[in-house]
């Protein structure tokens, strides 16, 4: 884990630095609008790596984040994630900051199952049976 990793998973942060530091790794944001201009959401998506990572800001205590196969269609309606977690802002955008850069690499056998949030940000696979 760099030391910019450790910062992150090791202090607590707030809302406005945790954006800040997705800014400065490459996500680009939308806010997407209901039909009165009405603010729904603060969506930032980041693609590197043949993977897309999407956060998703609802409200301060209701975010959501994922890391996609770089294949996938429909970013917001994914039929295949990498990663996945939902939560407080605090605590899914410390996670967020914390996934490596690089995505691991594939496995020669093909297999069944999912990336799940682990201690200290780290994540790990869960094989499917």
């Amino acid at each position: 884990m760099s030391s910019a990793e450790t910062d992150v998973v090791g202090s607590t942060f707030d809302l406005e630095e945790g954006l800040q530091q997705l800014i400065a790794r490459g996500y680009q944001f939308v806010h997407p609008t209901d039909g009165s201009g009405e603010v729904q959401a603060v969506v930032g998506v980041r693609v590197h790596d043949n993977v897309v990572d999407v956060v998703r800001l609802n409200a301060e205590d209701d975010v959501e984040a994922t890391r996609l196969p770089g294949s996938e269609q429909n970013i917001f309606a994914p039929t295949a994630t990498l990663w996945r977690s939902r939560g407080e802002a605090n605590q899914v955008l410390g996670e967020v900051l914390a996934l490596p850069e690089r995505s691991p690499a594939p496995t020669a056998v093909s297999t069944n199952g999912c990336w799940v949030p682990g201690r200290g940000g780290r994540s790990k696979w869960l094989a499917a049976r």
